[in-house]
């Protein structure tokens, strides 16, 4: 009988260590799965960040060509009103 409770006993370690072996990959991979999520998160910040200072860019460009129109507009305003002016 002391030999049917070994066997039993290193089944029921063989069966624990394979449990305990699953259990580690098991983490493991969600370990590596944690890491690649965050390592996607911050490349779509990053391209999300970009994408906002480029449009950031454009948004000031076209603030100063509109800027630079309204002051020709504003030039050939006062320069007709002088043609206007001198034609009195």
């Amino acid at each position: 009988m002391n030999d049917n409770k070994r066997n039993s006993k290193q089944t029921s370690d063989s069966q624990d260590i394979q449990i305990a072996r699953l259990a580690f990959i098991g983490a493991t991979i969600s370990t590596l799965g944690d890491g690649i999520q965050a390592v996607a998160a911050g490349l779509a910040l990053e391209a999300l960040e970009k994408s906002s200072n480029q449009s950031s860019q454009s948004s000031n460009e076209q603030s100063k060509q509109s800027e630079s129109m309204q002051k020709q507009i504003d030039y050939i305003i006062n320069e007709l009103k002088q043609i206007k002016r001198m034609m009195k």
